[in-house]
């Protein structure tokens, strides 16, 4: 493996979600609010991949024959819904427990997904590449993300779609996702984010330029309370955003 293994894995991160890996898939536990933020993630990353790929909607078939790797899995929240489109699943996170957690659960559900325990830059040791990569949530956890970009843009194919969702960081953010979030409403345990690390929408362009990839497309994603449910909102990049980038083909190099 290379000198750069495991450089942007943070060991404190690691512990935290480590701690938590039995309640992944409990609704109504630690994670309800990613439950309740699922649905819409699954939405975009659905639309944009058929989009992308000139797939119908309509095909329970979706994914077939798509690889691809969803990198900060979990317990594979994202991973599983994908698997049953028909996907070729790779899972990568960085907490062995949560790979643990994920492996029984997927095997319950008469899944096949390959989970690794590494990180972004171990899998581009192993010189894999994959049609999407899921980015989702990650990146304002790591340690240093302009590498991080780096080595997931390594891992998509020319032509293929990466998915980078993450929280921006401005003070409607510090109020509503890390204070209030954490120590008010409490649907996340305190601590789960450190506001400082949140990246803004012109932070993530330049990782994205930098690493040799083009952003297509920059949507936010926004909580209805009174439908208590979260959808998309074009316009609001204040909180939670989710942007897509491309890699060129190799027509295009």
């Amino acid at each position: 493996m290379s000198a750069h293994t495991n450089r942007t894995a943070n060991p404190d991160e690691i512990s935290r979600f480590s701690a938590m890996a039995d309640e992944w898939w409990n609704p109504e536990g630690v994670m309800k609010p990613l439950h309740k933020f699922n649905p819409v993630r699954l939405q975009l990353l659905r639309d944009n991949i058929a989009a992308h790929y000139g797939r119908d909607l309509n095909d329970i078939n979706l994914l077939k024959g798509l690889d691809i790797i969803d990198i900060g899995c979990g317990a594979g929240l994202l991973s599983e819904p994908m698997a049953r489109l028909g996907a070729n699943m790779t899972a990568l996170d960085a907490a062995e427990n949560n790979i643990n957690v994920a492996r029984v659960h997927a095997k319950q559900a008469g899944l096949t997904i390959d989970y690794r325990l590494g990180t972004p830059e171990t899998m581009v040791d192993d010189g894999r590449q994959f049609d999407v990569v899921l980015n989702m949530e990650v990146i304002e956890h790591v340690d240093d993300p302009a590498f991080f970009m780096q080595a997931c843009a390594a891992l998509l194919k020319p032509g293929g779609i990466m998915f980078i969702a993450t929280l921006n960081r401005t003070l409607k953010s510090l109020a509503l996702a890390k204070i209030g979030a954490e120590y008010i409403l409490r649907w996340v345990p305190a601590g789960t984010h450190d506001w400082r690390k949140f990246v803004k929408p012109s932070e993530l362009s330049r990782y994205i330029r930098d690493c040799g990839l083009q952003l297509t497309d920059i949507t936010g994603i926004s909580y209805n309370p009174v439908q208590d449910k979260w959808q998309p909102a074009p316009h609001d990049l204040d909180i939670n955003y989710l942007a897509i980038a491309t890699k060129p083909s190799l027509d295009e190099l």
